[in-house]
């Protein structure tokens, strides 16, 4: 019999469907199915394999509704985020529809013949997705990876696999051969450990906490199997006396509340210049006031509950012992919620130095530049993080002097589906996302052809 788990509404905490948890057996046979379906895709012609995802990018336009709605009762997302997360999907394959025909090796000058080189698919991908954003992240590795020509087997989060199941849905819809693209649901220590040993999976892409993605890392490194790792995050919002003070701060909550401050890239610590940290709290408080908790189906929500009882449990024992400076609101009643929380902290402080993964920020003060870059560097992790600032020659210096994969200046965007990301340090290994991704899912060939008689 067929074991399953149950999938819970957070704003509501009522169950909304059983799920099946797959084992060994049947993860074997999805990732057999995907080693028959990848010879069929890798063999053919780049503008067939361009063709076919430009299907699945329009299927997925068509249900852009749907799968937003998914993701707002699995998830909690806002609706307005849960829409630009499902058309970020289609962007996403639109984007990587281009690669195949882009795939192009090169000629290299050699003496008495030709030498070229060939990017090759590794086979069967398999891709692990984490719960914050579940549609989002498994199109980074899935949309490029078939680029290239590989199978894939997705496992989702066991917390949030049903925009991913329909995704798999659709791509059937689309016309993608049966077994290319296989979303199977169960747990990590089961799916995604297989994906690790399997020898016919020959890539992994691991998106979720330091401590798991290296277990991932070590598991792939006794098989020579590469990996790429997105992985946890305590990225700083620095905050210079030269800033628009005003726009730094009504920008901060939304780039530490995004949902509900379940994102690696979350700027969980805002460092401001002592000269100017008590304006810039005082600008903050109303900010993070103003920031709207409730139902995540409403319009005007802009942060929906946490995932789980559990993680509500985790984040509030962060604000142990802490010095709160003041909170936003939330909802009373069932449903995970949490209001927007600013604790003033110290350096040694946990909450300084730990993910929270939750809509907690510490404030910290810095005397100078030397001083704001040591601090921001002062974390195991190294994902992303903003700057604020007018001066154009500091702007530089501190994003070369910050060891972080992404940053932003006067801002806080972190992913463009056109622009690498990935961290540095803790944060993970290699890149996603931008113009090369499709490449990464690729082992290069070099070939030399003698002409001399």
């Amino acid at each position: 019999m067929t074991s399953t788990f149950t999938l819970i509404n957070p704003a509501t905490a009522q169950p909304i469907r059983e799920i099946a948890r797959a084992d060994v057996a049947q993860t074997d046979a999805a990732i057999a199915r995907a080693v028959i379906a990848q010879r069929a895709w890798g063999s053919l012609a780049p503008v067939a394999r361009a063709d076919a995802l430009r299907a699945f990018a329009r299927v997925v336009e068509a249900h852009v509704e749907e799968l937003a709605q998914l993701e707002v009762r699995n998830s909690g997302h806002p609706i307005g985020s849960a829409r630009w997360e499902a058309s970020h999907v289609a962007q996403v394959l639109n984007f990587y529809a281009g690669a195949p025909e882009r795939l192009s090796g090169q000629q290299i000058p050699v003496a008495g013949g030709l030498d070229v080189t060939f990017h090759e698919p590794y086979g069967v991908v398999g891709i692990i997705v984490p719960w914050n954003f579940p549609m989002t992240i498994a199109s980074w590795g899935f949309a490029p990876a078939l680029a290239a020509g590989n199978a894939v087997v997705l496992k989702p989060a066991e917390l949030t696999p049903l925009t991913a199941i329909r995704l798999g849905e659709l791509a059937l819809d689309a016309g993608l051969p049966e077994g290319l693209f296989t979303v199977i649901t169960g747990s990590g220590s089961v799916v995604g450990q297989r994906f690790v040993s399997h020898p016919d999976v020959r890539k992994v892409v691991f998106t979720g906490s330091t401590s798991v993605g290296t277990d991932v890392a070590a598991g792939c490194a006794r098989e020579l199997k590469p990996v790429t790792l997105e992985l946890g995050g305590k990225s700083a919002n620095i905050v210079f006396a030269d800033a628009d003070l005003e726009k730094a701060a009504a920008a901060a909550p939304g780039a530490v509340f995004d949902n509900a401050g379940q994102d690696c890239c979350a700027r969980s610590r805002i460092l401001v210049e002592r000269s100017v940290y008590d304006r810039f709290l005082e600008l903050l408080e109303p900010a993070v006031q103003a920031w709207r908790v409730g139902d995540p189906a409403d319009e005007g929500t802009d942060m929906g509950p946490l995932i789980s009882a559990s993680h509500r449990s985790t984040v509030a024992g962060f604000l142990d012992g802490a010095n709160v400076a003041f909170r936003g609101a939330a909802p009373e009643g069932d449903g995970f919620w949490f209001a927007p929380t600013v604790v003033l902290a110290d350096r040694a402080d946990r909450i300084a130095r730990e993910e929270v993964f939750g809509p907690v920020v510490a404030v910290l003060p810095f005397d100078d530049e030397a001083d704001a870059i040591g601090l921001a560097n002062d974390t195991a992790y190294g994902l992303a993080g903003s700057i604020w600032t007018e001066n154009l020659g500091r702007a530089v210096r501190v994003s070369r002097g910050v060891k972080s994969g992404v940053l932003s200046v006067n801002s806080h965007s972190s992913v463009r589906y056109w622009t690498p990301f990935g961290g540095m340090k803790a944060s993970g290994l290699g890149r996603e996302l931008g113009p090369d991704a499709a490449e990464h899912f690729t082992e290069t060939k070099n070939v030399f052809f003698a002409t001399d008689a």
